[in-house]
């Protein structure tokens, strides 16, 4: 090999590593990739110069500007604003969007239990009288139902039904550790509970409340429970056909889209618990706190739809990135 051609070839990329150390405290995203990258590339000239060159003066140079390279690699991350927005522009959506069938699948059987108990409930009186006496029947359907929603001030309403949406959905997430085998029978209860709901509403004339009620907010939540469900239950067919790759590593990359969406939930969720706690129990009429909640599912549809597709046809799983604070090897 021709030592000096090649250290005039390299110099220039050893220069820009030089001033990327120098300027580490200040580097974009960008540029940290960069400095990674070229101290990797760096480190494998280093070892070519020490086995085809006698010049210590030159080892030493290289061997100071690897090391250098080296902590500032160890210690450079990325900001923490670049690691927020890519959770909520491409980890988050991407998971969501990746998991679309399971998604609309769990979705489509929830919905179909809970009308198939509705319509059990409301069409047969002696269902009826299993959960209750007429006069307990009477109460919730033309008070405890209603009163639900109003009868605590509004900012700790919205603290407690965030804790209660969020606790349902974390029991669907920590469900994902037994392989989401718990699920279908959380989303069951969850389906039928609302199924005799809706029928006992809808048998005593009560329809009207109970959509004008369970809808503005319920839309959303009930998105984001299922968006839960899908992913776990995703988590167990996994350890079942975890495709062309090792079943750990295949296990290990679900089980961290898991937690990437459990933690974008707790935003939707907020969300949720705020329509219900001032929206759902205000004095607008049905059409506009209806409206409301279909306009904050429709956004959060979109939001999903967008990012996620555009992040999946960047080839993006929503997986974690190979952090810059990891020191690459040669």
């Amino acid at each position: 090999m021709d030592i000096d051609a090649f250290v005039a070839a390299s110099k220039p990329s050893w220069d820009r590593l030089d001033d990327l150390v120098r300027r580490q405290r200040r580097l974009r995203g960008a540029e940290v990739d960069e400095l990674v990258e070229l101290y990797q590339r760096a480190a494998t000239h280093l070892s070519i110069v020490r086995s085809a060159s006698s010049d210590a003066l030159l080892v030493g140079r290289l061997s100071s500007l690897v090391a250098r390279a080296r902590s500032a690699v160890t210690g450079a991350h990325s900001p923490a604003w670049r690691e927020v927005a890519r959770f909520f522009t491409v980890s988050f959506p991407v998971v969501a969007y990746r998991a679309r069938r399971w998604w609309i699948g769990v979705t489509v059987a929830s919905l179909a239990v809970a009308y198939v108990v509705g319509a059990w409930v409301a069409r047969d009186p002696a269902v009826q009288n299993l959960v209750g006496t007429p006069e307990e029947i009477r109460q919730i359907v033309e008070h405890d139902f209603a009163d639900y929603y109003s009868e605590n001030p509004a900012a700790s309403f919205a603290g407690h039904v965030w804790l209660n949406n969020a606790w349902l959905s974390m029991q669907v997430v920590i469900s994902a550790i037994l392989l989401g085998l718990p699920i279908p029978w959380i989303l069951f209860q969850n389906a039928a509970n609302v199924g005799l709901m809706g029928g006992l509403m809808h048998a005593h004339g009560k329809a009207d409340v109970f959509w004008g009620l369970i809808l503005p907010h319920g839309m959303l939540e009930l998105t984001a429970v299922f968006l839960a469900a899908s992913v776990g239950l995703r988590l167990g067919w996994t350890a079942i056909d975890p495709g062309p790759r090792r079943r750990a590593e295949a296990l290990a990359e679900q089980g961290r889209a898991v937690m990437s969406v459990a933690l974008g939930l707790v935003v939707v969720l907020l969300v949720s618990g705020l329509i219900e706690a001032g929206v759902t129990p205000s004095g607008l009429p049905t059409w506009a706190r209806i409206s409301i909640g279909a306009l904050a599912e429709a956004l959060f549809l979109a939001y999903v739809i967008f990012f996620g597709r555009r992040a999946e046809r960047a080839n993006e799983t929503g997986d974690i990135e190979h952090a810059p604070d990891l020191a690459p090897t040669t």
